[in-house]
């Protein structure tokens, strides 16, 4: 399956702040749209960083509370790693593990258009082995159905 199918299941828009954000106002947009990863664009619209939870409580503690001055900008992972609509969930998934990463944006030039994360890959996996053992199920009882039967 590729990531453009994923993207044509996902409902809901792409939740997108600017790098002036402040810190305080990127949690109160993951908390209301119950998201784990903020992608911050610029005037354009064009992808320049993610802040993801892991981040803010990061920094957080850090500060030792003391974050309130701080903007997405201050935090961001700006070297991004992005995927496109045309690459395969497999390679995606793969990415993720070997950084150590819970979300990839997908981009198709320099327009954002989507976000793969975790729980798509997990969903699509379950998914792929629910339809794989309903397959084997059926396969299996019309075996024991001819053996049943007689029929060779």
């Amino acid at each position: 399956m590729l990531v453009k199918n994923i993207l044509a299941e996902k409902s809901g828009e792409l939740i997108t702040a600017s790098p002036g954000t402040s810190l305080d106002e990127g949690m109160k947009l993951l908390i209301e749209h119950g998201i784990a990863c903020l992608l911050v664009t610029d005037d354009n619209e064009k992808l320049v960083g993610i802040v993801s939870d892991r981040d803010i409580f990061k920094k957080v503690y850090e500060t030792k509370g003391e974050y309130h001055k701080l903007r997405l900008e201050d935090i961001m992972t700006s070297a991004l790693i992005v995927g496109l609509p045309t690459d395969k969930i497999a390679n995606i998934a793969w990415i993720m593990e070997k950084n150590y990463i819970r979300h990839i944006p997908i981009v198709e030039g320099d327009k954002l258009i989507g976000i793969v994360s975790e729980r798509d890959i997990i969903k699509h996996q379950t998914d792929k082995i629910e339809i794989e053992n309903r397959y084997l199920t059926t396969y299996m009882e019309d075996i024991h159905h001819r053996d049943m039967s007689g029929d060779q």
